[in-house]
This record gives C-alpha cells, sequence and structure tokens, in this order.
C-alpha cells in the first residue's frame, strides 16, 4: 500500500473512531452547558450502555436495532438518576464537590460492572459484512454505519435544541439558570432531560465502540471517556457542534499517529495517547474555550 493509500485509508479509520468520541463528547457538552459540570461518569455510561446491548443480545437473543433502542432508553433513565440522586443535592455547592461526587459515581459502575460480570473481557456480538474494496482501499460497512448512525443522531440534535420548544428551553437554562427560571421554564426538568439525551448518546457511543473494537469490559469506558472530554474542549465544550468537530479532529488524529506516522517513526503507534493528552493541554494554554467556543468574561 503506497503512502497516498495508507493516508487515505487511516483518515477513514480516524472518522469512524472520530464519530464514536463524538457522541460520547456531546454528552459532556450538553451537561456542562446547562450545569457547568465535567461529568466524568459519562464514559461509564457508554459502559453500561455496551453491557445492556450486550445482555440483550446474548441472554434474551434480541437483534442489534432492539437491544440498541433498549440500552439507550435503560442509559436516559440511568442517568437521570445519577443526576438526581448525586449531582441534584449539590447543584448549589462549590464546583469541586460535584467533581468530586462525578468521579466517585464513575468508580461505582465501574466496580457494580466488576461484580456483575467479572473484570475479563466478553466478546460483544456484531455483524459480519464484507468491505467494501476501491483499489487498494478497504471501507468497512460498519465505519458506514457507526457514521451515519453518528451524524444522523449529531443533526437531529442540533435540530432538537434550535427548533423545540425544549430545546429552546435547553438553551435558556445554559444562558441564565435563574432568568429562565423567573420565566416560567422547568430548570430541573430541563437539566434531567439534558442528562438523559446525554446519556442515551453515551449508550449509542458504547455500542459503536464495542462494534469497532468487539469486547467489552467493566473499564472500557476510562479512556475514550477521557478521550471524548478532549474532543469536546478542542471543539468547545458547552457548544454542540464544538464537540463533533473535536470528535472527527480527535479521531483523525489519533489514527494518523496510530497508522500513518509509525510507517515514518516506529513508536508513533505507543505515543498516540500521549499525544492526545498533549493537545488537551495546548488547547488550554493556547484557546481555553477551544475552536468553536467564545471566551466568556466572568464578574468576581
Amino acid at each position: 500500500m503506497d503512502y497516498g493509500t495508507l493516508f487515505i485509508q487511516q483518515i477513514l479509520n480516524g472518522l469512524h473512531i472520530g464519530s464514536i468520541y463524538a457522541l460520547i463528547a456531546l454528552g459532556y457538552t450538553m451537561v456542562y452547558g446547562i450545569v457547568k459540570l465535567i461529568n466524568f461518569a459519562h464514559g461509564d455510561i457508554m459502559m453500561v450502555g455496551a453491557y445492556i446491548a450486550f445482555v440483550m443480545i446474548a441472554v434474551f437473543g434480541l437483534p442489534l436495532p432492539v437491544a440498541i433502542i433498549i440500552s439507550m432508553m435503560s442509559c436516559a433513565v440511568i442517568g437521570m438518576g445519577i443526576e438526581r440522586i448525586a449531582y441534584k443535592p449539590l447543584r448549589n455547592a462549590p464546583r469541586m464537590w460535584a467533581l468530586i461526587t462525578a468521579i466517585g459515581v464513575s468508580f461505582f459502575l465501574e466496580t457494580l460492572f466488576n461484580i456483575l460480570f467479572g473484570a475479563s473481557s466478553k466478546p460483544f456480538p456484531t455483524i459480519s459484512l464484507e468491505p467494501i474494496q476501491i483499489g487498494q482501499l478497504q471501507i468497512s460497512k460498519i465505519m458506514l454505519i457507526s457514521l451515519g448512525l453518528s451524524l444522523l443522531l449529531m443533526v437531529a440534535l442540533e435540530l432538537f435544541i434550535k427548533k423545540t420548544k425544549l430545546g429552546k428551553a435547553m438553551r435558556a437554562a445554559s444562558e441564565d439558570a435563574q432568568a429562565a427560571s423567573l420565566m416560567g421554564i422547568s430548570v430541573n426538568k430541563t437539566i434531567s432531560i439534558a442528562f438523559a439525551i446525554g446519556s442515551a448518546l453515551g449508550a449509542m457511543g458504547g455500542i459503536l465502540f464495542a462494534m469497532a473494537y468487539p469486547q467489552i469490559k467493566p473499564l472500557m469506558g476510562v479512556m475514550p471517556g477521557l478521550k471524548a472530554f478532549i474532543a469536546a474542549v478542542l471543539g468547545g465544550i458547552g457548544v454542540i457542534p464544538g464537540a463533533m468537530l473535536g470528535g472527527f479532529l480527535l479521531g483523525i488524529i489519533e489514527s494518523l499517529a496510530k497508522g500513518f506516522f509509525s510507517v515514518f517513526w516506529a513508536e508513533a503507534s505507543s505515543w498516540a495517547d500521549a499525544i492526545l493528552f498533549l493537545i488537551l493541554i495546548l488547547v488550554l494554554l493556547l484557546k481555553p474555550s477551544g475552536i468553536l467556543g467564545k471566551n466568556i468574561r466572568e464578574k468576581v
């Protein structure tokens, strides 16, 4: 395979994994946009979604599309429950308390699923499809399905936020929760729905991740969750198009580091994760608001 073909192949692979990071990053963005909380348990919601789909397919014998719907609905309810039990009582507390609670929820979910399913990896049932061959390029049909579903959900979310009454209420609560409450908007309901939508998207991301790398384990959400957080910061956390852009950019950078630059530098693949975290540091130093984010002045 020549360098040009290899470069294009890695771009396609990057779009695949990037679409998954983008879906997970949307959950971070939705929650942060309203309550200014970094929900570090979000990566583990992705893991929960993958396990629910696994149980639906392997134990109950349901088809994959039905398992996906059940998983997304279940994670939406779980997300709302976590918000109601763990985060709502701390809404007016210092942000550090909520951040520590989010880390605690993350460890709780990881430990719970470790007890329920064991620490070892389990094969995730997926569909076997022949790749599309164009010259030396191989285009996976799983990649096309993942990319199509991700883009469809992202467009649907953007339309929901911009066009629906509930979406406008979420935007109002994001701008000024106190003023939105005075205008008759139920901020508590808005926050719960944001957690539900974000958790459902996280579940979808977890299933797509399990289909791309067909195995699941209780700690599977840790690194994708952190990378999705980097994607959200890179694109502009709190900005939905920014989360999408950041996810795709991060996926492409990771894929190029592992598959293309490793041709010229043998250690590149082992440095891929370090490169992503270096990007996070650079973004925070040079443009903390992200690519599509705007600098906001705060009165002190």
